[in-house]
């Protein structure tokens, strides 16, 4: 997830990607402003140079905004099989992005790039398979098409399915080797399997229990923005586990994570207040908190509030 730089094609792939994995689409400005394609590569496209193809669809998509020529372009280099244009193809129909939506011709296309090892195509098939998007849930499926990118070493993919093993979907449960792939895709700044790794060490699963790893663990997806690891990291610092009891740096990253919408965040941060714990006593504060947890039908914000003097409430 966070690698070196990498290829105009990679790139826009991953850029193509994120429609599934965040349900946005994120643009490379350096592709963005590219308007004019140049001569020599267009002739290149039109000879038959598969990744010259790929590449006028691209700066068509992301540069000139000509979505219909750019699809032409993808569709023939997809058609002569050209993984990344076969991925940016099953991905568009997939999500409906600028072509009606097409689950037969989403799966299609991705079957072909997965087929050669291309592992985002690999990545969204699992996830097709997990989520039933389109198609019946199927876990075994999910499991095998995670595990081909894992292996090629795609963080998100060993952070899935570092997931399967700890809740035992389609493999028999196995903590050890969900800390295993959890692992593999932390050591890669995943910000999610951090937290996961994290979890691992806090309750003892597949590791012995570890509040230092834990914190560690926490505070660096925390620091990546990942609310449930801040809400984590806050309750180490009020409690005193494997980190020195500090009731300020609780607040600091319940806040944090309140503010990104965590309810249980928010009940946390709603207690400090209530309590003074870290903070000046402000029932009024508190009360907020507590609310903004009962609009998220968090029901110990509504609980807490009952406890307030009945003005705050």
């Amino acid at each position: 997830m966070k690698n070196a730089k990498v290829t105009i094609n990679k790139t826009i792939a991953i850029a193509i990607a994120t429609i599934v994995l965040t349900g946005c689409i994120t643009l490379d400005i350096e592709f963005a402003n590219i308007q004019a394609i140049p001569d020599e590569l267009y002739s290149l496209a039109e000879e038959g140079n598969v990744d010259a193809q790929n590449e006028v669809a691209e700066i068509y998509f992301f540069g000139k905004g000509d979505i219909q020529a750019a699809i032409y372009w993808f569709m023939r280099a997809a058609d002569q099989g050209h993984d990344m244009a076969q991925f940016n193809l099953g991905t568009m129909y997939l999500e409906g992005l600028v072509v009606t939506q097409d689950n037969d011709q989403a799966m299609y296309w991705l079957l072909k790039a997965a087929d050669q090892d291309q592992t985002l195509a690999q990545h969204n098939l699992g996830m097709i398979y997990r989520d039933a998007h389109g198609v019946p849930q199927n876990f075994e499926q999910a499991v095998y098409w995670f595990r081909k990118a894992a292996e090629q070493g795609l963080a998100d993919s060993q952070n899935n399915l570092g997931q399967m093993y700890e809740r035992g979907h389609s493999v028999t449960q196995n903590y050890e080797q969900a800390v295993y792939w959890y692992r593999k895709s932390a050591d890669q700044s995943n910000a999610i399997a951090e937290f996961n790794l994290g979890l691992m060490h806090y309750n003892g699963h597949g590791v012995v229990r570890d509040y230092k790893q834990a914190a560690y663990w926490f505070r660096r997806a925390s620091l990546q923005g990942d609310p449930s690891a801040q809400q984590h990291l806050g309750l180490l610092y009020e409690d005193g586990k494997g980190v020195a009891q500090n009731h300020q740096q609780a607040v600091y990253w319940y806040r944090r994570a309140a503010e990104q919408g965590h309810a249980s965040a928010q009940v946390n941060l709603g207690l400090m207040y209530q309590n003074g714990f870290g903070v000046q006593q402000n029932n009024r504060h508190a009360a907020y908190w507590f609310r903004k947890a009962t609009e998220q039908g968090e029901p110990l914000g509504e609980i807490n509030l009952s406890t307030l003097p009945v003005q705050y409430r």
